[in-house]
């Protein structure tokens, strides 16, 4: 085994775990899960037959990773954070097939107790804050926060805030790397120095 798993954890036969990752406290992983490397699950996480978790992400304590949920590279689930995978469910009515397809893209961070409503995607490197309800689709790079979810600003790839309007056209510098970021017809690209 090339990975680490706690002695309470559940890991059913068939799931795809990759090297140096680690399973902690009493997760559950089911059968089809495919998890990639470098892949932290922390305390109580479950992670479905149809889920996806890519290289190098974080999962904290208490967040399901259902169905037809797609991480990709380096994205972080603060704790307790929660995804769907059916808009309008009910006890009594059997949804399986309706199952919507989730997608956080490369460096997204969902902030703890955020809620991410199924059939959406959130964008590579953008920032949910804590306790947010995202239900629309997340631009790369973007500033969340509230219930329902507004876009408040703009985030670099090392997670510092952006001293950009929301539109319009504009340069700024992360105080972290120095990299450029640039606005321009609502989208934010990336200059590596």
């Amino acid at each position: 085994m090339s990975y680490f798993a706690h002695p309470s954890a559940i890991i059913d036969e068939g799931a795809e775990i990759g090297e140096e990752s680690r399973v902690w406290h009493f997760a559950h992983i089911c059968a089809g899960a495919r998890i990639g490397r470098g892949v932290s699950l922390g305390q109580n996480v479950f992670v479905g037959n149809r889920a996806i978790i890519g290289d190098l992400c974080k999962v904290q304590n208490n967040v399901s990773v259902y169905d037809n949920v797609t991480l990709e590279s380096g994205v972080f689930c603060g704790p307790s954070m929660v995804f769907t995978n059916v808009y309008n469910p009910r006890a009594l009515v059997d949804r399986k097939d309706e199952f919507r397809n989730t997608l956080v893209r490369t460096g997204a961070t969902l902030g703890a107790n955020c809620t991410i409503v199924c059939g959406v995607t959130v964008g590579a490197f953008a920032f949910i804050g804590a306790g947010a309800v995202v239900n629309a689709d997340v631009p790369d790079f973007a500033l969340m926060v509230g219930v329902p979810a507004r876009h408040v600003g703009w985030m670099s790839a090392s997670g510092e805030r952006l001293n950009l309007p929301l539109d319009g056209t504009a340069e700024a510098l992360c105080q972290h790397t120095g990299e450029r970021y640039r606005l321009s017809g609502g989208q934010i690209t990336r200059e590596a120095v």
